[in-house]
This record gives C-alpha cells, structure tokens and sequence, in this order.
C-alpha cells in the first residue's frame, strides 16, 4: 500500500468516527446553493513521507501529476496569482475582477526583500541558501503575510515551507493551516513532493523526507460519501517518481519533466463540489 493511501484512510476514518462536527456553528463556507458547508474536523494531524522509500501518489484514485506541477510551477516558479499563467481550473472559484486571486500564494513568494547578500525573494533566497550556506536553520519561506490578507481571494492553505539539509539530504516541512481532505490532501502532498525533488536535485542533493502538518483537517458535510467510497476501494503499491535528471536550473523546469512510472491505481472521482 502507498504511504499516502494508507495516511488519507486513517486520517478520514478518525475524521468521520472521532472528528468534531461543526454542523451547529455560522461557518463561513458556503455551497454554490448557499447552504452552509459543514464539516468534521481533527487538529493537529502530522504525516511523515520519506521521499528515498517511494513517491506519495495516490493509489485509491489516479493523481494528475502535470497538473499538480502546473500549479506548483505557477506559485514557485512563475511567482503570480494571475489564473490566465494557470492551465488548470483550479482557482476559478476564486477569480477575482482583475483575472487573479489578490495577493496570495504565488505573489507573496515574489516579493523581494534586502540581505547582506543581496536583494532576493522569498524561492531564490531558499535556492541561494541551499547552495551556499547549506547548514542555515533559516530556510523557510511563507505566504501568510498579515499586512496583505485583506487583497487575497482566499487566506493561504499550504503557507509555508521550512527545508533543512542534513549531509546531502534534504528534508523539509510543510505547513498547512486548513486541508481539505478530499479535494487537495492528495493533491498537496503530491506538488510538496515534487518540489523537494525538484530543489535537491539543483542544489547537487538527494530528496529526503517531507513532513506535513496540518491544523485543521477536515471533510465537508457533502463529501463524506465519496471519502467513504474511497476509503473502501483497494490500494496498491507507490508508483515510481521521475525527474528529468538533466535540468539543473529551478526555472528550467516544466510540467514534461516529470512522470510517474508503473502507476495502476483506481478510478478518478470526477469534478466534486467545492465549498466556497
């Protein structure tokens, strides 16, 4: 069974058996009718992938892998909340008057800021770092920048990144105030993933571990049915990740570099309703 398979069927089992039901709380999510989007939820979930052992995808239903990498390419490398730089649809929910979703995600990690090395944002300063200052404590980045929410179409999810390089290892952890768990846990393990890959393989490293911790794990009131299908189908062994060994310039990198090898898995679930 894949690592992630097996995380997504015990985390939803405790959500749904043991999680709190926020069903008689004024939520702010709403369904496209309006109708509030309740949840059941579990606080402080924390997952650990080892990226030598296998690559998180998921079994239990297939993983879009190019279009995951789209979306991490669009806020890493691209650096912008601009939906017409995305090929996905991800965001449209979320699109704003301009064609963007304010100042979230990919525009937060462009902003520059003043070192005595140098002017740098928040991805080139990681890059700069691993390169060389390879045993900093101080690798992070993060896009919850408090002055900025009030421009942004949605606070940030997955907000920050802390890598960490032990001999020519690199680890790092994800933080992610809110998961929603079936329509992107899946979905951001599999991009956090890429990325480690991604940044170890052009700073001359080997991809180590990935921790993800999550605050506030929850299952909307509308998708437990389909978690609950998911959760009963059969699993099968991680597929095999490959990147394209010859690209050595994080900004080199496209959605054709990557692929997933021996990959069976079961089928897609199709466009679920998202709470908004």
């Amino acid at each position: 069974m894949s690592k992630i398979d097996h995380y997504f069927i015990e985390n939803c089992k405790d959500i749904i058996e043991n999680g709190y039901d926020n069903s008689q709380e004024d939520v702010r999510p709403r369904w496209a009718d309006g109708t509030p989007a309740y949840s059941k939820k579990k606080f402080g979930i924390v997952n650990h992938y080892d990226l030598r052992e296998e690559f998180p995808a998921s079994t239990i239903r297939s993983l879009p892998l190019k279009k995951t990498v789209d979306e991490l390419l669009w806020i890493w490398q691209k650096k912008t909340s601009k939906l017409s730089e995305l090929n996905s649809q991800v965001w449209n929910e979320w699109a704003q008057e301009d064609g963007t979703i304010g100042k979230a995600y990919g525009y937060q990690l462009g902003v520059k800021s003043k070192y005595k090395e140098g002017e740098f944002d928040q991805v080139d300063r990681v890059l700069y770092d691993l390169k060389h200052n390879p045993a900093s404590r101080r690798m992070l980045t993060s896009m919850y920048t408090f002055a900025d929410l009030h421009e942004m179409a949605l606070y940030p999810c997955a907000y920050s990144m802390t890598f960490n390089v032990s001999g020519n290892v690199l680890n790092a952890i994800l933080h992610q105030r809110s998961q929603d768990m079936l329509a992107a846990f899946f979905w951001n393990v599999a991009q956090y993933a890429v990325l480690v890959h991604m940044f170890a393989q052009v700073s001359g490293l080997v991809a180590g571990e990935l921790i993800h911790v999550i605050a506030d794990a929850h299952i909307y009131d509308r998708h437990i049915p389909i978690v609950e299908e998911l959760i009963a189908r059969p699993v099968y062994d991680a597929p095999t990740f490959v990147l394209d060994p010859s690209i050595k310039d994080f900004y080199d990198f496209t959605v054709d570099h990557v692929s997933l090898e021996n990959y069976e898995h079961g089928p897609g679930i199709g466009r679920i309703e998202m709470a908004v």
